[in-house]
């Protein structure tokens, strides 16, 4: 037989780590190793990681581990074990050693050890789980708002039997393989000890009941695939990555229960002049330098059609205006954004005869320094 490992390096953490450092670590392993995960489960290393909780995870355990190491917990060790009988030769995956990581197990592969299927949906119905997707819409029906077809498929529950299954939704006798009860019961002995296992019925699912007339309209599964265009409503002012929420078209419930809800998240394509920032709206505007001196009046767009903007004379570059409610309607219904106008002010890069000698006997007819001179006088100072 292989030597066993150091069960701190199991884990993968130091001989002086805390009980929560320990159990930290395992609910890591467990998650990554449980042979319900099918993308990294291991069920070598899940077993070597759960018997190296259940003795570091427990105070007296782990002070006899540090003292006599593996031989104090090995029951094939030459001599009398002094530890025989004393709660060492094994541990017990449905109480104490492993407390709340069995409900952890459930919560994570809907098993466990002693764990199966959740409780909850032993026998009784049971809620689907939701289903998720996205769409993708443009900046000005975020905006404004739209109505989308989104194509669904979903299981629904069978009308004629109400998700039971069952010819009327009567037909039923008592599951022989469980007794009623929708759990088995099964015992494995290993080299931990013996572990009860407890999943749900695979004869009747968890229901406790077997069909024994199966509706025609669904053959007895409970519901029937379906196939729609549904219509949803994109409200108005909704943001990038934001979700709308679909009732019952998620995944199918348990013994008839009612479907999960459908989550849309909605992705928004940026504008190419607009930008958004919360309700707020953003928008550079090229000026001519000329407007800016002597001021004007412009037609500007906003996200709801044009307005007027007046520039006061003297206007500088990157200076910004604001337009009041010209931003988002709150998704809320608590008013709208403002617009935000930057001007960006542009120069000329040709002039001819006449503009420069207009723009001459404008810089003559100045009697101030210029600019240049001014900002070179304050490193005088």
């Amino acid at each position: 037989m292989a030597e066993k490992r150091d069960y701190y390096e199991v884990l993968g953490i130091s001989k002086s780590a805390t009980q929560d450092e320990i159990k930290k670590a395992y609910r890591q392993m467990a998650k990554k190793y449980h042979p319900d995960n099918k993308e990294t489960g291991d069920a070598e290393k899940f077993k070597e990681a759960s018997e190296a909780f259940s003795v570091l995870g427990d105070e007296q355990k782990r002070r006899t581990y540090d003292q006599y190491g593996h031989a104090a917990f090995d029951q094939t060790s030459g001599g009398a074990n002094p530890f025989s009988g004393s709660g060492f030769e094994g541990f017990n995956f449905n109480g104490g050693d492993f407390g709340d990581l069995n409900d952890f197990l459930r919560s994570m592969f809907g098993g466990g050890f002693g764990g199966g299927a959740r409780t909850s949906r032993s026998r009784g119905s049971s809620k689907g789980d939701n289903s998720f997707m996205t769409i993708k819409i443009s900046f000005m029906e975020a905006i404004n708002g739209t109505k989308v077809s989104i194509p669904v498929t979903y299981d629904k529950k069978c009308d004629s039997c109400n998700g039971t299954g069952a010819k009327n939704g009567t037909s039923y006798e008592t599951c022989h393989t469980c007794r009623g009860s929708g759990r088995v019961v099964t015992q494995q002995r290993t080299i931990f000890g013996v572990i009860q296992q407890e999943n749900v019925c695979p004869t009747c699912g968890g229901n406790g009941k077997s069909i024994k007339e199966p509706c025609t309209s669904c053959n007895g599964k409970g519901y029937t695939r379906v196939k729609e265009e549904i219509e949803v409503k994109i409200p108005a002012g909704i943001n990038n990555g934001q979700q709308i929420r679909v009732q019952g078209k998620g995944q199918r419930g348990f013994n008839g229960g009612e479907n999960g809800d459908l989550y849309i998240e909605v992705l928004v394509s940026a504008h190419q002049f607009f930008e958004r920032e919360g309700n707020d709206i953003y928008l550079t505007i090229p000026l001519d330098f000329v407007d800016a001196a002597l001021g004007t009046t412009i037609t500007i767009p906003t996200v709801y059609g044009e307005v007027e903007l007046k520039i006061p004379a003297g206007t500088q570059p990157n200076q910004t205006f604001r337009l009041k409610d010209k931003g988002v309607k709150d998704i809320r219904g608590n008013g709208y954004g403002e617009e935000y106008v930057r001007v960006n002010i542009k120069t000329p890069t040709y002039l001819n005869k006449k503009q420069k000698d207009i723009l001459q006997d404008f810089k003559n007819a100045t009697s101030e320094d210029s600019w240049i001179d001014k900002f070179k006088r304050t490193f005088r100072k």
